[in-house]
């Protein structure tokens, strides 16, 4: 064999190999959790998957109750007593990270998410103010909301420490800042607090063709959604059908205790 033919063997082998290496990566890729949805023209390989973790929006346990954080919308109104909480926690941290302060226009609910502003109306006086919910509280079963010191101040319940108040759902701050939007900007807004952190697995497939019957099949019951999540596992490259469109972790206990499939289990969607 003379040297060229050396040289074209040995260029021959590293391309390959080369290629291989590409393949190897591109694979790898491929593997990676992707998100199809029913509609037919997402099923693309290249379709990523959407992060929606929402960790102030899991339920939590305060005194052996488990409380579910829970989706509103614009316009709904509550109603029971109202607290304050002032000196004894300004500059402790709230549930979502932020150092309480008692002069800003914040307060405490247990379920209600994360930078909803809350019109509360004082029912003895009739008069209002609005705040950001930035913390969970309070743990008593009689009130449902824990002002801070100075909205307290701005409907009058500061010396008697409650009030019967409505609260009414003015709007959701989605960057979080800490001050209380304007209307415009409140107009402009998700008119719901949606939360997609928990659906039910039912079903896992090795072969595409499989998972994209039963995604099709169950599509849109009672009002739920399936997608198909493609991910590496142990076993293999797997299928799963997923139902979403729960808005709770209950919602999606009870709708699994019905029984509709057998071997349905739930899982976090983050």
């Amino acid at each position: 064999m003379n040297k060229l033919s050396m040289l074209f063997i040995a260029a021959a082998l590293l391309f390959t190999t080369g290629c291989s290496t590409r393949d190897k990566r591109v694979y790898k890729n491929f593997g990676q959790t992707k998100t199809y949805s029913a509609d037919k023209s997402s099923h693309s390989p290249y379709v990523n998957k959407k992060d929606f973790s929402h960790p102030t929006m899991r339920p939590y346990v305060i005194r052996g109750i488990r409380y579910y954080p829970t989706v509103v919308n614009v316009g709904d109104e509550f109603s029971g007593n109202a607290s304050w909480y002032g000196p004894k926690f300004h500059g402790k941290l709230t549930s979502n990270g932020e150092k309480y302060n008692m002069h800003d226009m914040t307060a405490a609910h247990k379920t209600l998410p994360m930078n909803t502003i809350v019109k509360v109306t004082n029912r003895r006086n009739g008069k209002s103010t609005v705040v950001r919910i930035n913390d969970r509280g309070p743990f008593i079963a009689t009130r449902i909301i824990d002002l801070s010191n100075k909205a307290a101040h701005k409907i009058d319940m500061v010396g008697a420490g409650t009030a019967p108040v409505t609260i009414e759902i003015l709007g959701f701050d989605s960057k979080g800042k800490k001050r209380i939007p304007t209307k415009k900007q409140l107009d402009g807004s998700p008119q719901q607090q949606s939360l997609e952190g928990f659906a039910l697995q039912i079903a896992s497939f090795t072969r595409f063709e499989g998972a994209i019957a039963t995604q099709q099949k169950h599509d849109g019951t009672d009002g739920y959604k399936t997608v198909i999540k493609d991910m590496e596992t142990e076993r293999g490259r797997m299928f799963k059908v997923w139902l979403k469109g729960f808005k709770s972790e209950q919602e999606a206990r009870d709708y699994k205790s019905l029984g509709n499939f057998k071997h349905a289990f739930i899982v976090r969607d983050d």
